[in-house]
């Protein structure tokens, strides 16, 4: 295998397979020219009403153009209530089928099944996000190829630029009607926004839905359009909604998330970001919502409402909406059953889609219109690099989401994680994996205090003469160190068992095979 640097200094294969890789050269380098990609053409052959509802699993699978080696898509709004992926993919695997390549928008714990399809060859990798086994059995080298991880935008781009060519996605929608019209609002497994399908579903050259509530023409709202549907199937069950909320979309009770999340917003107020029309996004981390809670208290007092609020959706954000703390609601997915009620009855609730929030090539994203962005790491280095992918012992397991993209375009990052974990240190003098440059994290705010990166002496001016505690990260690292010891590094081959793409289809870092 031959390799190359990027401009981060990462070491990464100068090839996946057959595909040239181009490195990363910085987070605003990319440009390109051309059109987007092309999809199979279909036409409409006679006039009257039009059904597309087949009546088997059976009848469906014989009407596809199965072959190996295709690349079958999913999305992820049912996180891990969904029953959609585990069905298809064991169908799949019966028909005989090897070497398929699955494309999830994300995959989870619920999803562990696969990793038995991954040792018996009938996957030979995954192009989206990995949660629980199946990103283990990635980090271990099961997968016969390389995996890739993208963004959610960069996982749009990918499709409409034609870096990610899907045979046949698989939708699963809470309600359709006989021509293939969709909604993730209604019907008993409701999820929300659906959008994270909508490249698949322009893109792909066979589209499926499966819905456990079909319903009369016309099905309103819609979020998939009947018009790039191939095939509706109606099955008994496309998941369990309750189980979008997860442990990681819950409030914190700990006391050091707590204290992070109120410096946080306290930090957001003291550098005047927290002024009449501003915007916002937090994650559904546990920090996250907390620092959603204490912004609206200090909101509240100081008689500040925001334009609009941006990402996924939950409890606390459809309270202050109905308080009237916030303008809108801009949703890509719902964290919980809240949200869901929300986005379904509340105008100023509203459905997003990965292009128009979070794509790179759009003709401007919706992330560049945050005034601040409030995100996550597993760790973070001494240039301001974050990994959200890989745990310091090099497993891999974690998605991107939108992390990189909201980094990228809100005017302020902040990202926010305690100093150690279980004793691991998160401050680290090279992270494991690379998923958002430095360049376009701003600060980082933990129970020991708020630390600023160099590249912005405007926040560093505007917070003279606040309370907050202010770090350097190689003196938080020394601080932590001396409560935990030095970490050892993971033992890592030389196999890539997968790679980070930037938003813009460059490659930021390559995830390397754990050894036992």
């Amino acid at each position: 295998m031959d390799w190359t640097h990027n401009s981060l200094g990462r070491r990464i294969p100068t090839h996946l397979g057959n595909r040239p890789v181009r490195p990363f050269k910085g987070a605003f380098t990319g440009q390109v020219s051309g059109t987007i990609a092309t999809r199979r053409i279909a036409t409409t052959p006679h006039r009257g009403p039009i059904d597309k509802v087949v009546g088997s699993w059976d009848e469906l699978l014989d009407r596809l153009p199965l072959k190996s080696g295709m690349t079958v898509s999913f999305h992820h709004h049912l996180r891990n209530g969904d029953r959609v992926v585990n069905e298809v993919m064991t169908r799949l695997a019966a028909r005989g089928l090897k070497d398929l390549v699955v494309a999830p928008s994300a995959l989870f714990p619920v999803h562990d099944q696969l990793v038995d399809l991954i040792k018996s060859g009938v996957i030979a990798h995954v192009e989206g996000s990995m949660n629980g086994q199946v990103g283990v059995a990635c980090s271990k080298g099961w997968m016969k190829n390389t995996a890739v991880l993208r963004s959610h935008g960069g996982r749009y781009r990918a499709i409409q630029d034609g870096d990610l060519h899907i045979d046949i996605a698989f939708i699963a929608a809470p309600t359709a009607d006989p021509t293939g019209n969709a909604t993730g609002v209604l019907g008993k497994s409701a999820c929300g926004p659906m959008c994270y399908a909508l490249p698949d579903s322009l893109w792909a050259d066979q589209v499926v839905l499966l819905t456990d509530n079909l319903v009369p023409y016309p099905c309103l709202p819609w979020s998939i359009q009947g018009g790039n549907v191939d095939f509706v199937l109606p099955v008994e069950t496309i998941g369990d909604p309750t189980q979008i909320v997860s442990g990681t979309t819950r409030l914190t009770k700990s006391p050091t998330q707590l204290l992070i999340a109120e410096y946080t917003a306290q930090f957001i107020e003291d550098s005047g970001i927290m002024k009449e029309g501003f915007s916002f996004q937090a994650g559904a981390g546990g920090i996250s919502l907390a620092a959603n809670v204490f912004l609206a208290e200090r909101m509240r007092k100081k008689g500040v409402k925001a334009s609009f609020a941006h990402g996924g959706a939950n409890q606390i954000l459809v309270d202050m909406l109905k308080e009237g703390l916030l303008g809108a609601i801009i949703d890509l997915q719902s964290f919980d059953l809240a949200a869901v009620q929300s986005c379904r009855d509340n105008p100023r609730h509203i459905e997003s889609t990965p292009h128009t929030s979070y794509n790179l090539h759009a003709k401007g994203c919706l992330a560049n219109q945050l005034d601040v962005a409030i995100l996550g790491a597993t760790e973070i280095d001494l240039d301001f690099n974050v990994n959200v992918n890989t745990h310091s012992d090099g497993l891999l397991l974690h998605g991107i989401g939108g992390h990189s993209d909201a980094a990228a375009g809100s005017t302020c990052c902040i990202i926010t994680a305690p100093s150690f974990r279980k004793r691991m240190p998160i401050i680290r003098e090279k992270v494991t994996t690379i998923s958002t440059p430095g360049e376009v994290v701003d600060v980082v705010v933990t129970e020991r205090g708020v630390a600023i990166n160099p590249r912005r002496p405007d926040l560093i001016e505007r917070l003279k003469g606040s309370r907050l505690p202010q770090v350097t990260l190689p003196q938080l690292m020394q601080d932590t160190h001396a409560l935990t010891g030095v970490p050892e590094q993971p033992r890592l081959g030389e196999r890539p068992v997968a790679v980070i793409e930037w938003r813009d289809g460059t490659i930021l870092d390559a995830v390397y095979q754990v050894l036992d």
